[in-house]
């Protein structure tokens, strides 16, 4: 029985961390949009919560501005100009693309779900993300730039493989990654047994 202590509170410890750290991020959040937006809020109209709701019309408005092609070509300017900037372009550049990755919806970034073929016996989920970068890198080859997300982890590999080792597979980018990410443990957001 004593032996088995630490192995109880290390299972304890995994049912409560991602609880715990989501709830801390989330208050951390409500805390920081509040703090920040508190200076222009006056005192006379101040009620806890107030400046997050600000924050949410604030984000309501700015996604309905960068819509507009005057908005939308400023934003495009100042992505360009940070991507001329030595050091923060890195920063910038890393920023925008892990924005881009998790924002599935845009299908110039996540073109299709794959099964690549390792094997007759192993394939792995990816997704193909640029055919472009694939043909300037290997001109005289049918490849394509293909990521493969690691289980569990923020991160993965992109692969540029031979597109007959490659079979799309019918289902969405979205539930794809959740099936990656998670080592295949949750199919379709149900958690298989």
């Amino acid at each position: 029985m004593l032996k088995n202590i630490p192995l109880i509170m290390l299972q304890g410890l995994l049912a409560l961390l991602p609880i715990a750290l989501t709830l801390y991020f989330l208050i951390w959040l409500i805390t920081t949009i509040e703090t920040s937006l508190l200076p222009f809020i006056p005192s006379d109209f101040y009620f806890p919560g107030l400046g997050l709701l600000l924050g949410i019309v604030v984000l309501f408005i700015v996604g309905l501005a960068v819509n507009v092609y005057l908005v939308s070509s400023i934003i495009s300017w100042g992505g360009s100009l940070l991507e001329r900037i030595p050091i923060v372009k890195t920063i910038y550049g890393a920023i925008h693309d892990a924005i881009n990755l998790i924002n599935i919806g845009k299908s110039q970034k996540m073109q299709s779900v794959v099964s690549v073929k390792i094997n007759e016996n192993i394939h792995l989920i990816g997704f193909v993300t640029s055919q472009e970068s694939a043909k300037t890198i290997f001109k005289n080859d049918d490849k394509l730039g293909v990521y493969i997300p690691l289980s569990y982890q923020i991160g993965g590999y992109t692969l540029y493989i031979d597109s007959d080792q490659l079979t799309p597979l019918d289902i969405d980018v979205e539930t794809a990654m959740r099936i990656a990410l998670t080592g295949g443990s949750v199919a379709g957001g149900k958690k298989v047994n």
